[in-house]
């Protein structure tokens, strides 16, 4: 039949092309969902999008040669592909979480099982689609209205996931609703070449089968959750939301020998309430005491409290300045009960000015001095924290100290990373800073590691505030002591452009969780 020129769509086609851009948008989700969750659970987010969006292109390009071999009763092969698309890539994010709980071994392999498996049966989509309306659309418009509704699906997922899934469904319920929506398509086709599939009440039964399961798993999205977690975690989760930067969950163990609260973030340990005092402690106090009499003072990251309920200590602090990058954080611990009590209600305090923004971003834009500045980041697990260990950062970081100023920044373990922790010393260094390290012991962490970074040499205080369970002024000079295996290594400077710290930490971490 030759294409028709001059006559406007047909119902079927109008139908076809929007079915276009849904499936195109539940692709994109399916691989974006994959990313974010390599991305949390394996580190390093560049290295982990890059396999997964390698792959599951490879995986497209597989399955549009496929297509070839598809020559009769192409919309019964369309909605039959549909399907087994709706069920793998609906469940995908849960099956993944549930590996990653029960069988962490089995994460990766599966992860790029189904990443190929669902690219594969992506790339068979669009060519059937185009093969189904070519009987009817003239190959120029065919071309352009295909590729075209494609790309429009592929911008609204792309603007939708960070900015409105993932912070309201979770990853979980976003690929099962893209799933339904996949699904959806299939009874929509099933509807529109219903005259022309031989065993439509099979198809039928399929998709009423399919529709069924996802909406059951829609249904339970927040048990799985909870059931992977719990396993993951050991001890029972109290709270847990994703945002767009991180996916934050809070666990409550009790009992003796239990830790109480733990935070965690991308499934990374940030404290434990048994021992968290031994951490904070160490991590503001040597500098807060050492400075004299700070006034002004600024922590970067730290949004649970913890170190602005150590600065308050202080009383002739007027000022603190915390630049958290999560809004959630920083409301999680100021409005949860349970949380407030942990961090003395700091982040309730008139002294306390938060900001939620970039501290890179900030540290460019600021014009203010601080007498102190704590840096609590996460550690380097990905580039994008990373950046925040560069000399490029610690360049402004210098910037905004005062003459007499000290900044103190947490630096991994000099024990388990003991390159990680020398790149930070060099980095700092290399910016004409004198960097002044030490390590103290937290249990849930083990041997870990702070440098002071200033423009003058470090002074041993004498004295420090009323009060504090773990440091005291005869206790502190041994901190300053590194044994053998932590002592000083040669190491590079970790730059913006080559962020070796990343690749380092990776590696040396890396075979500590192979062991």
């Amino acid at each position: 039949m030759k294409p028709r020129d001059n006559a406007g769509p047909r119902p079927v086609e109008v139908a076809l092309l929007a079915s276009v851009f849904i499936v195109s948008a539940c692709g994109l989700v399916y691989e974006l969902a994959a990313g974010a969750l390599a991305s949390y659970l394996l580190g390093d987010s560049v290295l982990q999008f890059s396999t997964v969006i390698g792959t599951y292109l490879f995986a497209m390009g597989v399955g549009s040669y496929l297509s070839r071999f598809f020559e009769r009763q192409l919309p019964a092969h369309f909605l039959r592909i549909e399907l087994l698309v709706a069920l793998i890539g609906g469940a995908l994010p849960a099956l993944l979480f549930i590996a990653n709980a029960y069988l962490p071994g089995a994460f990766r392999p599966l992860l790029y099982s189904l990443v190929l498996l669902v690219g594969t049966l992506v790339g068979l989509e669009i060519p059937l689609v185009m093969r189904i309306l070519q009987r009817n659309v003239a190959l120029k418009d065919l071309v352009s209205q295909v590729l075209t509704f494609d790309y429009l699906g592929a911008l609204a997922v792309s603007l939708a996931f960070p900015l409105l899934l993932v912070p309201h469904l979770g990853l979980i319920r976003t690929g099962l609703l893209f799933g339904l929506m996949n699904a959806a398509v299939a009874l929509w086709a099933l509807w529109l070449f219903r005259h022309d599939l031989r065993r439509f009440k099979a198809h039928a039964l399929a998709c009423g089968l399919t529709l069924a399961a996802l909406a059951a798993g829609m249904a339970a999205a927040d048990h799985i959750t909870t059931w992977a977690e719990d396993k993951l975690y050991q001890d029972r989760v109290v709270i847990a939301t994703t945002t767009p930067y991180q996916r934050i969950v809070v666990t409550h163990g009790a009992g003796e020998g239990k830790a109480g609260y733990r935070l965690f973030l991308n499934g990374n340990l940030q404290f434990a309430q048994r021992d968290e005092y031994r951490y904070h402690e160490a991590l503001v106090h040597p500098v807060m005491s050492a400075q004299g009499a700070p006034k002004k003072v600024a922590v970067l990251g730290g949004g649970d409290g913890m170190a602005v309920r150590e600065i308050l200590k202080y009383p002739g602090v007027e000022s603190i300045t915390l630049v958290e990058l999560d809004p959630a954080m920083t409301t999680l611990f100021q409005t949860q009960p349970a949380l407030v009590q942990l961090n003395g209600g700091a982040l309730l305090s008139p002294k306390l000015h938060i900001v939620n923004t970039d501290a890179f971003h900030w540290l460019q834009t600021t014009t203010e001095t601080f007498d102190v500045i704590v840096v609590d980041f996460p550690d380097p697990t990905n580039f994008a924290i990373g950046k925040l260990y560069t000399n490029s950062f610690y360049s402004l970081l210098d910037q905004r100290l005062s003459a007499s100023g000290y900044a103190v920044i947490q630096t991994t373990s000099p024990l388990v990373a003991r390159h990680s922790f020398w790149t930070v010393a060099t980095t700092i260094e290399s910016v004409g800073l004198t960097a002044t390290p030490y390590h103290a012991h937290v249990p849930s962490f083990g041997e870990w590691g702070y440098i002071i970074a200033s423009r003058r040499p470090y002074r041993m205080p004498t004295s420090l505030p009323d009060g504090l369970r773990f440091l005291s002024p005869h206790s502190l000079p041994a901190l300053f002591d590194f044994p053998l295996d932590m002592a000083r290594v040669p190491t590079e400077v970790n730059r913006l452009s080559i962020q070796v710290l990343v690749t380092t930490y990776e590696a040396e971490w890396g075979k500590v969780v192979a062991r």
